[in-house]
């Protein structure tokens, strides 16, 4: 084997390596989807007048952890390929895709049309 190819191995075992240690857990996408709630909590509060705002975001603070636990934990299917995951949740009615690889999350379908469904629904 030429040390050419050998590199190239073990560049590609150490990429893949990294990317196994990085591959986000089931508790790091339910941390992202409660910060992406948040952003569309603030998008949603801007659009309302400053009353209504200030009582959607406290009652956000104080149930979003419930609503994390109740409504998309356990709808949320976490299928691991050892380098990345896909999950997959079911929240009121509409499907969420989200694809985690190297700490990071990609939505592939359908969070925005969570996020709305969510917030329509008054948490």
């Amino acid at each position: 084997m030429s040390l050419l190819r050998l590199s190239l191995v073990v560049a590609v075992l150490a990429v893949n390596v990294v990317l196994a240690l990085t591959n986000p857990t089931t508790d790091q996408y339910l941390n992202f989807i409660q910060s992406e709630l948040a952003k569309a909590m603030e998008r949603m509060e801007q659009a309302t007048p400053e009353r209504e705002g200030s009582l959607v975001r406290s009652i956000f603070r104080r149930h979003s952890q419930e609503l994390l636990n109740s409504m998309i934990r356990p709808h949320t299917v976490r299928r691991n390929f050892g380098m990345l995951s896909r999950f997959e949740t079911t929240v009121l009615g509409t499907r969420v895709v989200v694809i985690g690889i190297y700490g990071r999350f990609v939505p592939i379908e359908g969070v925005d049309e969570a996020i709305m469904a969510i917030g329509h629904r008054g948490l």
